[in-house]
């Protein structure tokens, strides 16, 4: 199966503490690498967690409070050091896109790499960046600025040529592509052979869908409904559920009730208040909500499956 992961790079809050590092991610896939907000410390986590800066092309960042995007400056300087050859394209909003031209323009004024900017409009829903296997969507989350959620989304897969079956039917090399698109083999006789006794069932296209932050919203889950791996923000449990409503975050609880209520394949918990020393309350009581459960921690690597 082709190479989809997800690499916890930060998942406190506001705060750094000594347990945990401010927000960010690295999405891993088939080797290309596409950054999820870039708190502080997050150019040294990918050197602990041996993720290469030229693999790196986009950067996505949800929103403007310091603990999602104060590390950007200072990773982006650091791919100019390293003479990174291959542009990075940055994913934001408005007032993010000002600012950081202005901050990198003081900074990083001379890159021997391209930086762009793909500014992404308040409320957005919709497909911010494509390739030929990949999609990324934002969609809106409910904090106290503005702030988008992302869907990555692979395209559906070719389906695998049986090489049994296509050197008994004398299936032409030139038809491998169409083939493996799904279009049945037409003989040279009009004899037409159905593609299912040529080719075994395509992978399936996976997806993952990256929410932090956000108060409980029933809008989150109907935007990631079906998702195979869900990252949603528990910043705290029930017994600060007041905080969480007052500071635009969720509990872990509601963590888990969007992601029953969207029916995703598995949760992970992550920005994490700095009060808790432990996140045991946290699993107890999204697992009272949604059975399949995951804990972020820094340097952990969550594959799709």
């Amino acid at each position: 199966m082709a190479k989809f992961e997800v690499n916890i790079l930060g998942c406190g809050s506001a705060t750094p503490t000594l347990r945990h590092q401010p927000t960010s991610q690295v999405i891993d896939h088939r080797d290309r690498l596409f950054m999820v907000d870039c708190g502080e410390g997050a150019q040294l986590q990918m050197r602990r967690q041996r993720l290469k800066f030229s693999r790196l092309n986009h950067i996505f960042i949800s929103h403007l409070h310091g603990d999602h995007c104060l590390g950007l400056t200072g990773l982006l300087s650091t791919l100019a050091l390293h003479e990174k050859g291959s542009a990075v394209t940055l994913h934001m909003f408005p007032e993010g896109a000002d600012y950081f031209k202005r901050a990198l323009g003081f900074f990083c004024g001379d890159t021997p790499y391209k930086i762009h900017f793909n500014v992404i409009p308040h409320g957005y829903t919709g497909i911010v960046y494509e390739d030929d296997s990949l999609s990324v969507e934002a969609f809106p989350l409910y904090h106290r600025i503005a702030c988008s959620g992302y869907i990555f989304r692979e395209k559906p897969k070719a389906r695998h040529i049986r090489p049994d079956m296509v050197d008994f039917y004398k299936v032409p090399v030139r038809e491998m592509g169409r083939i493996r698109a799904g279009a049945d083999f037409v003989a040279p006789d009009g004899t037409v052979v159905d593609n299912v006794r040529l080719t075994s069932p395509a992978e399936p296209a996976l997806s993952y869908a990256f929410c932090s932050d956000t108060m409980f919203d029933e809008r989150v889950a109907k935007a990631v409904e079906g998702v195979d791996l869900l990252y949603h923000e528990a910043t705290y449990d029930d017994s600060c559920a007041h905080n969480a409503r007052k500071r635009g975050h969720s509990t872990a609880r509601e963590a888990g009730r969007i992601a029953r209520m969207a029916g995703v394949g598995r949760l992970v918990l992550g920005h994490f208040s700095k009060r808790y020393l432990t996140e045991e309350s946290l699993l107890r009581e999204a697992m009272e909500e949604f059975p399949d459960v995951i804990v972020a921690n820094e340097g952990m690597k969550i594959k799709l499956l």
